[in-house]
This record gives C-alpha cells, sequence and structure tokens, in this order.
C-alpha cells in the first residue's frame, strides 16, 4: 500500500469523431507527464463530447473500441497509468465509460450511471445507464471514478464513499454558463461534505457547434478548502502530488488562477466558441455586414479577437436610408480593429425589386433591404469561401424583430445567447479592456456612438428600434423572466413591475416567432435557456399564460 500518489491532470480541448487526434493528443499528455503514477482526461475525451447521434453508428462504436485498444496497448510503454474517457458496448447496451490502462491492460473501469437528460444534453438517447459503479483499486489506493452527471445526485458519491473510495475523481464535459462556476464548487463542496472525502474535478475547454467549455478545473478538500485552481478556457496539465494523512490523502500541490467574470467570462466564450467553429469547419475566415450599429461592431471586434483581423471582412450595405454617421461608424470600427472594409451600395438593387413588385407593402420594402444586403454578403462569402457571420441578438431573436432570409442569414452568431443590455456591457468591456489570448488590437474596437445612439434597423425615415420596441432595459428583465425562468405573464409582470399587457404582447411576439428561431444559425450558448436544444417549443402552439 502506497502513501503517495502523483496524479496528472490534463484539461483538454478536443474534436468530436477524430478518434486518432484526440487519442494522439492524449498521448502527448501522457508523454508530458513523465514521473506521474496515473494521468487523469476529460469525460468521452477519446470521442469528443457531445457525440450525440454519432453513439447510434455501430461503425463509429467499433473504430472507438479500436483506438480504445490501442490506448490500452500504449500503456506498455513507460509512463503513468491512464484513466481513459470512452465508449463501451456490451450486446445492445452502450456505456459511458472510463477505464484504467495500465502496463497494456485494463485494470478497472466505471460505467456512467446517472445520464442527463435536460437542456442541451440527450444521453438517455444514445446511452444505457450503467450500475452503481465500485471504487478502482490502484496503488493501494482505492479511487471512486464518479463520471461528471454522477455528481450532481448523491446517490453515486454516497455508494462510492460507503464502499470505501479515499479519493473521487470526477472526470467531465461540462459546458458553460453564467456564474457556472460558483455553481459547481458549492456543488463539489456538498459532496466533500457528505462524503468527507477530496475531490478532483476536470473539466474540458474549447467549442463544440453552440456549445463552449471553459474548463476552470479544480481540487477540493473535504473542509471545503479550493487548493487547486486550472485557468480558464485554455489547455493546462497539471500534476498533483497527494499523500496519505491521519485524515486521508490530501493534495499538497497548491496552485490557483483567478477565473473570469461578467462582462469577461461572456466575451471569452463568444471567443472560443466562434474561433473552434470557424477552424474546425474549416473555413479561411468570416465576412459579415458591417452597419455602423453596436450588434455588428461587437461582432466585428469578437471575430477579430478570435481570429486576427486578416480573417475578418466587414461590408458596408448602404441603402437610401443609411445615414452618414453610420457610414462614419463603420469605417471607424474597421480601422480601429484593422480589419478590411468594403462598401457595397443595395440601392440599384432596391430599385429593381421596386419596379419589380411595385404594389408590395411598406414592410415588405423594409424586408427586402435586408434580404438583398443578404444576397451580397453570401455571393461574396461564396466567392471568398469565408463564413458569413450573423450579428443577430437575444432581444431581436426572441420578439421576432428580424427578418427571416435577410439578417438572420448566416453560418454561426455569436450574440445568439446575449440580450441586448448584455451587448451593450460587453461593448463597453472591450473598449477599455483587451482580454488575454485575443488577436484584436488594444484599446477601443468601435466609436464611443456606436455604443451611446439609439439602435436603429436604418430601413425607413428616423427608425428608432423603440418605435417597435419597449425600452430594451425592459424588454430584456421581461424576456429572461418568459425565456430562462418559465414564469407565467403575470408572474413576470409582478417581478418586474411591467404592465401586465406590455408583457402579454411581448409572449405573443416570443410564441409567433418560434417558426424564424428554427430557421437561425448556431451561436453561442452562455445562458441557461439559449434558443435551441435548451428551449424546444413546438412551433404551431396555441397555450399562452397571458390572461384569457
Amino acid at each position: 500500500m502506497t502513501d503517495k500518489l502523483t496524479i496528472a491532470l490534463a484539461q483538454m480541448n478536443q474534436r468530436v469523431g477524430d478518434l486518432p487526434s484526440n487519442a494522439a493528443a492524449m498521448l502527448e499528455m501522457r508523454r508530458r507527464a513523465t514521473g506521474a503514477d496515473l494521468l487523469m482526461c476529460p469525460e468521452l475525451q477519446l470521442t469528443g463530447y457531445p457525440p450525440e447521434d454519432l453513439i447510434l453508428k455501430p461503425e463509429f462504436v467499433r473504430r472507438v473500441h479500436e483506438c480504445t485498444d490501442e490506448l490500452v496497448a500504449a500503456t506498455t510503454e513507460p509512463g503513468p497509468a491512464m484513466l481513459i474517457g470512452t465508449v463501451i458496448a456490451e450486446g445492445s447496451a452502450v456505456y459511458n465509460a472510463f477505464i484504467l490502462a495500465q502496463g497494456g491492460k485494463v485494470i478497472g473501469r466505471t460505467l456512467k450511471r446517472e445520464l442527463p437528460n435536460y437542456g442541451t444534453f440527450d444521453e438517455k438517447r444514445v446511452f444505457t445507464p450503467g450500475p452503481l459503479p465500485e471504487p478502482i483499486d490502484y496503488m493501494g489506493a482505492k479511487l471512486g471514478v464518479p463520471i461528471c452527471e454522477d455528481i450532481w445526485q448523491e446517490v453515486v458519491c454516497a455508494h462510492l464513499a460507503d464502499a470505501g473510495a479515499e479519493i473521487l475523481l470526477v472526470p467531465n464535459g461540462s459546458p458553460y454558463e453564467l456564474d457556472k462556476d460558483e455553481t459547481r464548487y458549492h456543488l463539489v463542496r456538498s459532496r466533500t461534505i457528505q462524503t468527507g472525502l477530496p475531490i478532483v474535478y476536470l473539466n474540458r475547454v474549447g467549442g463544440q457547434d453552440e456549445l463552449v467549455f471553459d474548463g476552470s478545473s479544480f481540487v477540493i478538500h473535504p473542509d471545503g478548502e479550493r487548493v487547486v485552481q486550472f485557468c480558464d478556457w485554455n489547455e493546462e496539465l497539471i500534476v498533483t502530488d497527494w499523500e496519505r494523512t491521519v485524515e486521508g490523502w490530501r493534495c499538497m500541490t497548491r496552485e490557483s488562477h483567478i477565473v473570469d467574470t461578467f462582462p469577461e467570462d461572456v466575451y471569452q466564450a463568444m471567443i472560443v466558441g466562434l474561433r473552434d467553429y470557424v477552424g474546425r469547419n474549416g473555413f479561411p475566415g468570416v465576412i459579415l455586414g458591417l452597419s455602423g450599429g453596436i450588434d455588428s461592431a461587437l461582432s466585428a471586434a469578437i471575430a477579430v479577437d478570435a481570429l486576427g483581423p486578416d480573417k475578418v471582412c466587414g461590408v458596408m450595405l448602404p441603402s437610401k436610408y443609411t445615414s452618414e454617421e453610420s457610414l462614419a461608424d463603420a469605417r471607424e470600427c474597421a480601422r480601429l480593429l484593422g480589419c478590411r472594409h468594403d462598401v457595397v451600395s443595395i440601392a440599384p438593387a432596391v430599385t429593381a425589386v421596386a419596379e419589380m413588385l411595385p404594389e408590395m407593402s411598406a414592410l415588405a420594402a423594409e424586408n427586402v433591404q435586408a434580404r438583398l444586403r443578404m444576397v451580397a454578403l453570401m455571393a461574396l462569402s461564396n466567392s471568398g469561401g469565408q463564413m458569413l457571420l450573423t450579428t443577430g441578438n437575444k432581444s431581436e431573436m426572441s420578439v421576432g424583430y428580424a427578418t427571416l432570409y435577410g439578417d438572420m442569414a448566416g453560418g454561426y452568431s455569436v450574440l445568439k445567447d446575449a440580450y441586448k443590455t448584455t451587448v451593450f456591457a460587453l461593448s463597453k468591456w472591450r473598449n477599455h479592456k483587451r482580454p488575454e489570448g485575443a488577436l484584436g488590437p488594444d484599446g477601443p474596437v468601435m466609436p464611443e456612438r456606436v455604443i451611446t445612439k439609439p439602435p436603429s434597423a436604418e430601413l425607413r425615415p428616423d427608425q428608432k428600434d423603440e418605435d417597435s420596441l419597449p425600452p430594451y432595459s425592459v424588454l430584456d428583465r421581461v424576456l429572461e423572466g418568459l425565456v430562462d425562468k418559465e414564469l407565467s405573464v403575470r408572474e413576470v409582470a409582478a417581478a418586474t413591475g411591467a404592465d401586465v399587457a406590455l408583457v402579454a404582447d411581448i409572449e405573443t411576439k416570443l410564441l409567433r416567432a418560434e417558426y424564424k428561431r428554427r430557421q437561425a444559425p448556431p451561436g453561442v450558448k452562455i445562458g441557461n435557456r439559449n434558443f435551441g436544444r435548451d428551449r424546444r417549443y413546438p412551433i404551431s402552439n396555441f397555450f399562452h399564460t397571458g390572461p384569457k
């Protein structure tokens, strides 16, 4: 029985479905962890997370088994034993699993018992729940390995503690959300108190479609002390030293990083999400409509910070309603960011459509402008290969204040889950601080006037957003109640002080716009209820919570 253990903890990025690259990255971490007894990687690190319906494809599962066998065989080479997150199929059952490999053999395993089936998670769709796991004996230490959701329920950790586990090693695929760091810490602390055991909470980093993983892994002792805190957003390998004391196993390593708080955490999530989405889908860069408004200015800043100014092209597409102020603001945004700035007037195309359809309504005439802008942007995207970045925010998308096949068109949206008030907060913050790792400039990234002027779509004379919508400070509080908290109209009115009739009208707009949102591009999830897999409402829906 040993009284000392050295556990290397690898906070890693991933590529879903890229088994060879993920395996090679784990073996590289093993090489770097020379001298450690054990290397631990995040949940399903071999397959990437979430693998979704790839798990339903027998050929995928077969290749995962082959790659797992190769990783196990690689542990015959000098180096630490490996805790490998993988998939195990037995008969018709497929499990989310962790195996402990040493000397070319599997010497222990855990099958995930608690399968999340809420929000963005669909694990019950593709996996079979495992039995209550037993501790794995390694070098005389009994290691409990509850996998991600296993720690969110009391039963698994309690069972492992009762079965004699001495350390809980928790591999995770936990996506970023606002305030998630504190939620995780309080949850894990409650498990340490419940079990009396130290816990390693190991998470991953990087973007996967709409999800962003922030890392922020940590080690906590039963007294609640967080003795090791990883960085957020970046890959990191920390080798931790453990000793058996009279109180049980304790981590002797001390390391601390300050994790980002609002609004920097949201901004970093957007950078990571866009960077990995563009890179993994093979785009050479992005193109976007740069209107002189705050949404496009912030989207451009995030794109430059994520990809670099040479991979971002902003295009101003003026009509006869575009103000000189907007032309100047768009030009200045591009100058401050150092990115390309083109101007393509849509006026000739607007005239041509008006001649072709002389009896179209005023609303249709407004929407034609938005759609012609997207025709031009998509033509430029096709010509150069850049992905079209959509710039709409969550407030607009909530109430349908967006044009289908117009400003909603594109390949990705960094602002999709950001309410307008969050857009203002992010813009003000970025104008005064350059985030760590950003590829954009120091100093302001947009003129101050872009932040202070009243928002406008500029599709008709003297148009302002508040002609059609309540002030965003009111609208966003109502939407947070209706969308994020799923409150009724009367409950939202009571909580916000807004008029019941106003809240009911906003709810009606919210429900009527569902068909538009189903056709919107993916975008970075930052809250607990994004428009996508978090919130699955029927398009044809006749239930309202407002007054009858």
